[in-house]
């Protein structure tokens, strides 16, 4: 999952940065409204939190432009501001949620969780290919009845590949949903976590999972095409 924080006190942007990467999102940062605006318009996120007094553009005024072009993409909203009618006018501005300011990070995963699942109607949080099982919100990851240890990005490559079953992942692909923006594009990072992935996954007396479409990009998949 790709998620862009967008906030101006940069104490707070790396406190949350921290507690979501710790959870395997990968995480774009801005520090004002228009460089936010910029990011949304020019990459696919998963979802957005916006702070709502920020320099140059405001988070209700990003949100607003956004929604105005039919940007769907989930957006928490984030202010120290907790009057009734400031949450009313944000959420009328398009928000899908609003947190006051101070919070809990505990309270805020939760947010997250549950905004993710919305438009899906919560998703199945268990995969299951061959004898492949991944639960997603334990973190676990067994073939075979033999729990594998996976790093944090080799899970959610793993995560993102089951969600896309089948179908051919692109390099850039793979390099906008799993990893964020501070990634070299031409570095071998994804060609040596594919490998990784393989040596755990792919085990020699099992059927072979991960498929590399040659000139095309990786894909996940019960077939040996």
């Amino acid at each position: 999952m790709h998620i862009l924080i967008v906030e101006d006190e940069k104490d707070i942007q790396d406190f949350i940065k921290k507690s979501l990467q710790s959870e395997c999102y990968a995480v774009d940062t801005a520090e004002d409204g228009e460089k936010g605006l910029y990011l949304a318009r020019t990459n696919s996120y998963d979802m957005i939190i916006l702070d709502n007094n920020m320099p140059k553009k405001t988070g209700r005024e990003m949100c607003q432009e956004l929604r105005e072009e039919g940007n769907n993409v989930p957006i928490l909203m984030l202010s120290v501001q907790s009057e009734t009618t400031t949450k009313v006018d944000l959420l009328n501005a398009g928000a899908d949620d609003y947190l006051t300011k101070p919070f809990s990070i505990d309270e805020l995963s939760a947010r997250i969780k549950a905004l993710l699942r919305r438009p899906k109607n919560i998703e199945n949080e268990i995969f299951n290919i061959d004898d492949l099982m991944v639960d997603i919100n334990r973190h676990v990851v067994k073939r075979a009845g033999k729990e594998i240890y996976l790093t944090r990005k080799e899970f959610t490559l793993l995560v993102y590949l089951l969600k896309n079953q089948g179908l051919v992942l692109s390099r850039s692909m793979i390099m906008e949903h799993v990893w964020d923006m501070s990634i070299d594009p031409f570095s071998n990072t994804i060609e040596s976590h594919i490998m990784s992935l393989r040596k755990k996954i792919d085990l020699p007396e099992s059927k072979k999972l991960i498929h590399t479409i040659n000139g095309r990009g990786y894909k996940m998949d019960l077939l040996e095409k």
